[in-house]
């Protein structure tokens, strides 16, 4: 719990509570599917009743569980993505997110544009497409 209060962001809190989190949703949708019976018992309409409860109840439930379920699931790839993404860089030799990067301002590897330091060279660049100015 202590990546919760983690300000530099240095950890995932994600893929340690998406478990808990999906269990909430679940008992959520639990009692939401017992209010929505419940709700078309009180309706005095016992087909109603019967129908919420076998037909209609069971299918929101599922919607809302799928939805949820691919949400988190969505989730916890892009994080997998960035950790594994973050391995490749350090295994490469480079500087991972979040360690050692480059002062801004700074081009990495030392040459190229230098933005919002001094001024770079002082011819403009070359035409790309070959025609010169025209007179």
């Amino acid at each position: 719990m202590k990546e919760l209060f983690d300000f530099n962001f240095d950890s995932f809190v994600t893929p340690k509570v998406v478990k808990i989190v999906y269990i909430l949703i679940t008992i959520g949708l639990g009692i939401l599917y017992l209010g929505i019976v419940i709700g078309a018992f009180a309706s005095r309409q016992v087909a109603f009743g019967f129908f919420a409860m076998i037909i209609i109840g069971p299918l929101v439930v599922l919607i809302y569980l799928a939805l949820a379920r691919m949400g988190l699931e969505s989730l916890i790839a892009t994080i997998r993505t960035a950790q594994n993404t973050g391995e490749l860089v350090r295994l490469a030799g480079g500087n991972a997110a979040g360690s050692n990067q480059p002062a801004p301002g700074t081009y990495p590897g030392g040459t190229g544009p230098s933005f919002g330091g001094p001024a770079g060279p002082t011819a403009p660049p070359a035409n790309p497409y070959g025609n010169g100015p025209q007179a």
